[in-house]
This record gives structure tokens, C-alpha cells and sequence, in this order.
């Protein structure tokens, strides 16, 4: 006789998750639970409840603290947005985040860019390796200007606001990559200076920062890290990238 089914069971299997997740945002919930906002690669931005989690510590040792990457076991619910965290394991809780507060208050801020960028449930998985990249390099001490500038040029274009680069925005004509540009963020390029005059509005850019805003768009972080940017080119891509 074949044996009965248990289709519950199945079902519940079938909606179970394991993937790596940066841990976004922690809040208590109820008397022992904790309400747990994390990104992952392939579903995105999403919220989940820790089930006794401020209690038990065995099926989430250290890995819900806060920008935290870890594996999380989740079971996504068919309705709502809630959903039920099953267990986790660290897999680097990058300690150099909160060595200083200039560290932590830029992973903070990288975070609520793509908060804004990504609502919940929109998946990109170059946004997530953007994020876990970037907390590695902060974990390890690179230059927070630079990286600011190259997780704010990349993650724009991964949510579609880049700057276009190659053309003027007005008349269409080549950059050919001489000359200053002016960047017109009322149509999110650049303009050539017969069509738009620099302002504060529609600040100036040197042909450099033009090129150097285009590795930061377009390139990994290795090149971007070699590139020579001088304060004057990191000011003038700062008043591109002002949200």
C-alpha cells in the first residue's frame, strides 16, 4: 500500500530557502522574537521573524547583529511580506565596520541607498555583491571617499538612474572625453558648453572626472581603486551624485 502523503509538509520544504544574506536593519519583536530586515542575491530585500531568537542563541549564534553576512534559513510565506526566519550561521560579521563611527556611518548610509533604490522583494544580484564588496573594503580599511563615490556611481546605475556619459544630453553630439562637460541632472547627462553653461545648478565636470565617473560606473572595484582621483575630481563627482 502506498504510503499517505504529506503534502503540508511538502509544500513547507518547497518554500524553504537557504541563501547568503546581509543583515540590513534588527528590531525586537514581541517578548523574544526579533523582526529582521536582510538582503540577499536572488529574492532581494525582505523581512523575516527570529522566533525566540533575544532567547535561544543556538539557532542564530551571532549572525543577526547588525551588516552582518550571513546563511540564513528562511520559509517564504505565500501572503505578506513577513516571513519566517528558520536559522542562520555567520559568515563574516566584518569587524573592521565598527572600528570607528566614520566606518559604521557609512555602511549605515549604504544601506539606505539601497533601501531606496531596491524595494522589498526586487532582486539584483550586482547590488548584492556591490553591498557585501563594499563592507569587505571598509572591512579592510580602503579609502571611505572613494568608496562612497564608486558604491554611490554603481549602485545609481544597478537602479537605474546612471549618468549618461557619452553624449550631450541637449544636441546629441559625441564626448569625445576633451574638454570640460556640464552635468545636467534635470535629463541625467552631460551637456557640451555650446548647449549648457556651468552653474551651481549644472555644475562644471573636467574631462578627467567625466572619465574617472565613467570607471566608477562601468568598471570593478580593482580599476577604480587604482584610478588617480584627485579631491578635485571626488568634489566635482560628489556634486553629480548628491541625492
Amino acid at each position: 500500500m502506498r504510503p499517505k502523503r504529506n503534502t503540508w509538509t511538502e509544500g513547507l520544504k518547497m518554500n524553504t530557502h537557504i541563501s547568503p544574506a546581509i543583515i540590513m536593519r534588527i528590531k525586537e519583536f514581541g517578548e523574544s522574537d526579533l523582526l529582521v530586515t536582510f538582503f540577499t542575491s536572488d529574492r532581494g530585500r525582505l523581512k523575516g521573524v527570529a522566533k525566540g531568537a533575544r532567547r535561544s542563541k543556538r539557532r542564530f549564534a551571532n549572525c543577526l547583529d547588525l551588516f552582518c553576512l550571513t546563511s540564513l534559513e528562511y520559509e517564504l510565506k505565500r501572503k505578506g511580506n513577513l516571513h519566517f526566519l528558520h536559522s542562520g550561521k555567520l559568515i563574516d560579521a566584518f569587524p573592521g565596520l565598527r572600528s570607528d563611527f566614520s566606518s559604521l556611518s557609512l555602511a549605515s548610509y549604504m544601506v539606505e541607498l539601497t533601501e531606496i533604490l531596491f524595494p522589498l522583494g526586487v532582486a539584483d544580484n550586482k547590488m548584492f555583491e556591490l553591498l557585501k564588496n563594499s563592507f569587505f573594503a571598509i572591512d579592510k580599511g580602503k579609502s571611505k571617499n572613494i568608496l562612497r563615490v564608486h558604491f554611490e556611481g554603481k549602485a545609481m546605475t544597478f537602479g537605474g538612474y546612471g549618468v549618461d556619459l557619452d553624449k550631450c544630453c541637449n544636441c546629441g553630439r559625441t564626448y569625445t572625453g576633451e574638454g570640460r562637460a556640464v552635468f545636467k541632472r534635470s535629463k541625467g547627462g552631460i551637456a557640451c558648453l555650446k548647449c549648457q553653461q556651468e552653474s551651481k545648478l549644472s555644475p562644471g565636470l573636467d574631462h578627467d572626472t567625466v572619465k574617472g565617473l565613467k570607471t566608477i560606473q562601468s568598471d570593478p572595484w580593482n580599476e577604480v581603486e587604482a584610478f588617480n582621483f584627485s579631491d578635485e575630481m571626488i568634489r566635482e563627482i560628489k556634486s553629480v551624485l548628491k541625492l
